[in-house]
Order: C-alpha cells, then sequence, then structure tokens
C-alpha cells in the first residue's frame, strides 16, 4: 500500500472531501471540471475519482481526496477503468510508467463501499441515522428519508412495507424517491451502530444525505446498489400497477388521516 509520504509532491490542488457536497468548494462554488481520462470529456469531479501516482508509477485510488501529488481524474465506473487499462491512459495520464493492479476495479469497489459505510457510522454519531423497521417507517410517514438503508439478506416482507410508505409519501409530495442502498449485509450494517446486524435503516434528509448520496452514486459505477435474488427488486426501481394499487391504500389510511 502507498501512504501519503510516497506519492510525490503536490503539484494539483485538490480539496479534501467532507460531508458537504463534495462537488463544491467551501465557497458552494462549482469547481472547474475535469478530463476523464478513460473518454478524453470534460466532467463534474462528483461523480469521479482521482487518482495518484506512486514514485514507482504505482496507481492508486483517491477515495477521500486526500493525497498530495500530481493527479489525474476518471470518470467512477468499472468500465472507465477497464478501458483506461486497455487504452494505456494511465500512463499517458502519469507521462511515464504506470503499474496498475490486477484487480484495480475490485479494490476501487472495496474503498467505495468501506467509504459510504463510514459515512453511515458518521450519520449514526451525529443523530441523522435511524435504524430499525418502526422507526424507518415512522421516519418515512414524516417525509424525512433522505438515504434509505435495506440489508441484502432481509426479509422482502419487512422491506416492502417501508417502500409502499416511501413511495406513498413521495407520490403525495411530488418529491423524488430516496436512494436506496441495498447492496451490504445485515452484518455489515451492523457494525455501522454496534450490534450484531441491522436491516432498515434511512439517514434524514441535509447535507449528510446528500454527501452520502454522492458517494452511492460512485460506489454505483462498480457494484449494483440492489441485488439481483431480490424477488421485490423491480419494485423497488419502478412504479408497477401492483404498487400503485398499494400506493393509493397508503395514502388513504395515513395521509388522509394525518401522519
Amino acid at each position: 500500500m502507498i501512504t501519503k509520504p510516497d506519492i510525490t509532491p503536490e503539484l494539483e490542488s485538490q480539496p479534501e472531501q467532507s460531508l458537504e457536497n463534495s462537488s463544491q468548494n467551501s465557497h458552494g462554488h462549482k469547481p472547474r471540471e475535469r478530463k476523464d481520462i478513460a473518454s478524453g470529456e470534460l466532467r463534474d469531479p462528483g461523480d469521479m475519482l482521482r487518482l495518484g501516482f506512486g514514485p514507482d508509477g504505482q496507481v492508486v485510488a483517491d477515495i477521500y481526496g486526500k493525497l498530495p501529488g500530481r493527479g489525474a481524474w476518471i470518470e467512477a465506473s468499472r468500465e472507465a477503468v477497464e478501458k483506461a487499462i486497455k487504452t494505456g491512459a494511465f500512463a499517458r495520464a502519469a507521462k511515464r510508467k504506470a503499474i496498475v493492479a490486477d484487480n484495480f476495479a475490485d479494490t476501487i469497489q472495496a474503498g467505495l463501499s468501506a467509504r459510504v459505510l463510514g459515512m453511515l457510522g458518521m450519520a449514526k454519531r451525529a443523530g441523522q441515522l435511524e435504524s430499525g423497521f418502526e422507526n424507518v417507517r415512522s421516519c418515512a410517514r414524516s417525509g424525512e428519508v433522505g438515504v434509505r438503508i435495506e440489508a441484502s439478506d432481509g426479509q422482502p416482507d419487512g422491506r416492502s412495507k417501508i417502500r409502499v410508505v416511501v413511495k406513498a409519501i413521495a407520490k403525495e409530495l411530488e418529491v423524488p424517491m430516496p436512494t436506496l442502498i441495498g447492496c451490504f449485509t445485515s452484518t455489515e450494517l451492523g457494525q455501522v451502530v454496534g450490534r450484531d446486524n441491522m436491516v432498515h435503516a434511512c439517514v434524514h434528509k441535509g447535507k449528510m444525505a446528500k454527501a452520502i448520496t454522492q458517494e452511492i452514486e460512485r460506489l454505483s459505477g462498480f457494484r449494483a446498489l440492489l441485488p439481483d435474488d431480490w424477488p421485490d427488486r423491480e419494485h423497488e426501481s419502478i412504479t408497477t400497477p401492483v404498487i400503485e394499487a398499494e400506493i393509493e391504500a397508503e395514502i388513504s389510511s395515513d395521509i388522509g388521516g394525518g401522519i
């Protein structure tokens, strides 16, 4: 592993990421676009990854945006990384030999996963994370879900009941559905709150939820956020006629009677 002292001297300024929207600077202004080394296109750095280069040419994913040195930028996706490897884009960006680990995309996926879990832990410590079926459903009924979390190995029944409430509120308030994370196991999520497991959770709307959403979007370029084996997977993505009927019932029973 390359540590900070091993990275070449700072040649390009790079602000640290924080719980604020990391695609903005401290004054709230959107930073200049960065060139994607895989496609050559200019993109918003918020949906990209910064890369660092060690003295021996080793390519390092700067997950936390803190490594010094002359960096390069790439779209946050497995496809972009694989394309950059095939076309020699890393060496061109470094302007010298570049060493890319065989499992580089998997390493990035692991790093982004750890980043998201770490941010959920920060949300917990800040009092912004709710866990447990009743707490999450209550938060959903109040329209305060900024990010929704469901364990990949959770049962579809409880997940469905929360989903119906979330969709009902989104429909009533005419707002987008909150981002859903379903790629972590109950054991992985439990570690966030210091328990053996956690199945249902959510982060309250606000800056923290927005920052986590941005990291989730980057992670989605490397792993599916929803498991393929979820029997209700399609219902989490679109509103089917059956779910529409459930939403109407939820609106009549909960919203009509006051939440």
